[in-house]
């Protein structure tokens, strides 16, 4: 059965901000119909804001602590848990008003219940509004836009170097058109979920292992990834198109080649992938590389809004990229996600 209003992952910051700000909203326009004039909305928005805010900042709370345990509940409780919760938040509040301050909340106990249960339903029809009719055809064709724009270039450097084994050493040119074809594969595919870590380095080393036959000992590629879980979830074809990035400005250019590290770890909640690639002041510029990173750096929010992130700097003759984004496990899927489904 399809549940009446989907559920928002409040436990995304993101998701977060657009309930206060739609909050402010409603909280602003009633305050134009209550007031006289604007000083005496501006008066009255102050008076609706504290009886609103604090409500909502508990309602916030309570609903990120019961998060994982809210995706797997049936579909009523899903819509009703958050109703419920900010009605109980504004009897909270009121209570304590009044019995902090007798002579100026004398009541309206009631009247706050309503009223935080109607907001409550308008804030879960805004965000099921914009979740299920907007953003998911919005996001499934600008994912696909985003993927077709990964740079394909090694494609014809690729198969030079296979035309060029196929007689001296047929077995590596017959590995060597596995791994392109197991790459296009991927890149042909639907890419909006998310894919294990372990997949993803394997993308990446087939890609290295294709511009190494090339490249041969100019390209040198560190990997570091013992303290990470190879069991995370992530965008699919995020680190490979970091390792060609890398490849395409910091060792094509140069004819001594160049060494990449990739550090891929785990610290507090998130998964942290480092790329670094040689860089030289005076190497000549090459076109696209933020064509790249806004690639990257735009699919990380559509997968999980501001609570991921793309950085860069130059330090000590390297270019380094780091994105950090929340480690997704199996088990926290399941969590979430399993009775659902089931």
């Amino acid at each position: 059965m399809t549940p009446a209003l989907s559920s928002p992952d409040y436990r995304n910051l993101g998701m977060q901000l657009r309930i206060l700000m739609v909050a402010q909203l409603i909280t602003a326009a009633a305050s134009v119909l209550a007031g006289p004039d604007l000083a005496g909305a501006m008066i009255q928005f102050a008076a609706y804001a504290f009886h609103v805010e604090s409500p909502l900042f508990i309602t916030l709370l309570a609903l990120y602590a019961i998060a994982p345990r809210l995706a797997s509940m049936p579909d009523r409780l899903v819509v009703a848990t958050p109703v419920l919760i900010g009605m109980a938040a504004s009897v909270l509040w009121e209570g304590l008003m009044r019995h902090g301050y007798p002579d100026r909340f004398g009541g309206g106990i009631l009247r706050a219940m309503i009223l935080s249960a109607g907001f409550a339903v308008c804030v879960l029809i805004w965000l099921d509004w914009r979740m299920r009719r907007l953003s998911p055809a919005l996001i499934e064709a600008r994912l696909q836009a985003l993927q077709a724009r990964i740079r394909p270039h090694f494609l014809f450097n690729s198969l030079n170097s296979v035309l060029s084994l196929i007689r001296s050493a047929p077995a590596k040119a017959e590995a060597a058109l596995e791994d392109l074809a197991e790459l296009y594969r991927v890149l042909m595919s639907d890419n909006r979920d998310l894919s294990p870590l372990s997949r993803e380095i394997e993308l990446a080393r087939a890609y290295q292992e294709l511009e190494a036959l090339r490249l041969g000992e100019r390209l040198q590629v560190t990997w570091r990834t013992g303290n990470a879980p190879s069991d995370a979830y992530l965008p699919a074809l995020i680190l490979q198109p970091l390792l060609e990035n890398a490849v395409y400005h910091g060792v094509e250019p140069h004819a001594e080649g160049g060494e990449i590290g990739i550090d891929i770890f785990a610290r507090a909640g998130h998964l942290h992938i480092v790329v670094r690639n040689p860089h030289r002041p005076d190497a000549p510029t090459r076109q696209g590389n933020r064509m790249a990173l806004s690639n990257i750096r735009e699919r990380l929010a559509l997968h999980f809004d501001t609570e991921a992130r793309l950085s860069t700097h130059q330090a000590g003759g390297e270019f380094v990229v780091q994105v950090v984004m929340p480690l997704l496990l199996p088990n926290l899927e399941e969590a979430e996600h399993g009775e659902k489904d089931a």
